[in-house]
């Protein structure tokens, strides 16, 4: 029997497809992070897997079984406009008179003579004597910086309108009928299979993110309100900081930092040994945040420690703070397409 080349055997035009589908994945998810797209593609695939997995459960109810995907993709749509909502009144009330920043900042200037008496010499020459001098110096600070503080309202407000059009995409994807792949051109069903696992991935490190986002807020929670009531302190606005601390965590690596500036900030208006007492835990916290995340995340991904945590080191170095939060599932991903290629294992 005549063996044919390896350029005509069958599996050639197969591995030469495969081959341009992780291109054009690998371009995609490049692209996305460089073109600081992230945002809109979390907040995609988010509502995508959630409607995903709703229409999954619903569908083991026969009498809901017609109406699954509808019913899903409703639900989720109708919880992220919620969520949206919410963030847009949280926001509006941080603003408003009384409350928010305009109550921080009486509250900073109410103890501005009790921190001056606990600092040196030499440092109480550079702390505001009154709320006048305080609300001067932040005018002053803003003149100064006015391109770098207009520069993050209008990234703030490019990430909200990207997180926006990514919730419209998610659910428009989620809404329109799937095919099988084998119903695809060759390239199309490669397409729909690199995406798929890299769907599964996310849905696997957002998930072990929320009981991550959880710990972190637990442990926030005993420091705030059962750790210092015993010893007579308080933080103001601790119940808000605690919330903070779950919504932020949500977000990898990043949004512990958030929460934790939060926290130190409200600790520097009641005392500034509070404020040190607090930045010495959340630095603990924030250096078990790796390892924290690397053996939650790691246990839903087959992954060890030491892999996720190189993962996170390597992106952050390419791609900044967006490739911290995008480490664990493009990591994720990588490794379960070489371990279905039959590269590792």
């Amino acid at each position: 029997m005549t063996m044919l080349p390896p350029e005509l055997s069958p599996s050639a035009p197969t591995r030469s497809i495969n081959a341009i589908s992780y291109v054009l994945v690998a371009a995609m998810i490049a692209a996305v992070l460089w073109l600081h797209l992230l945002p809109a593609a979390i907040a995609g695939f988010l509502v995508y897997a959630l409607a995903r997995k709703l229409e999954a459960r619903l569908r083991e109810r026969s009498r809901l079984s017609q109406r699954a995907k509808a019913t899903a993709v409703i639900c989720v749509s109708v919880i992220a406009a919620l969520i949206l909502a919410g963030l847009g009144i949280g926001i509006g009330r941080l603003v408003e008179h009384g409350h928010g920043l305009e109550g921080m900042l009486t509250r900073i200037a109410d103890v501005l003579d009790n921190v001056r008496e606990s600092l040196p010499a030499a440092v109480v020459a550079y702390v505001p004597q009154s709320v006048t001098e305080l609300r001067v110096q932040l005018v002053q600070m803003i003149k100064e910086h006015g391109h770098q503080v207009s520069t993050l309202g209008i990234d703030g407000l490019r990430a909200s309108a990207l997180m926006l059009v990514g919730l419209i995409l998610g659910t428009m994807v989620a809404w329109s009928d799937t095919l099988d792949p084998e119903h695809h051109k060759p390239l199309a069903a490669a397409l729909v299979n690199r995406l798929s696992r890299l769907t599964d991935a996310f849905e696997a490190v957002v998930f072990a993110q929320v009981k991550i986002s959880a710990l972190n807020t637990a442990l926030a929670a005993i420091y705030l309100l059962g750790a210092l009531p015993l010893f007579g302190q308080h933080v103001p606005y601790s119940k808000s900081l605690i919330l903070l601390t779950f919504v932020a965590g949500l977000i990898p690596v990043a949004g512990n930092l958030i929460s934790n500036t939060a926290i130190v900030v409200m600790s520097v208006t009641a005392s500034l040994e509070l404020a040190v007492a607090s930045l010495i835990f959340l630095v603990v916290v924030h250096k078990l945040e790796y390892f924290v995340n690397a053996r939650i995340i790691g246990s839903r991904i087959d992954a060890r420690a030491w892999e996720l945590i190189l993962a996170l080191i390597v992106m952050e170095a390419l791609f900044g703070v967006g490739g911290v939060i995008a480490a664990p599932v493009v990591y994720a991903y990588m490794k379960r397409e070489l371990t279905d290629a039959g590269l590792i294992g």
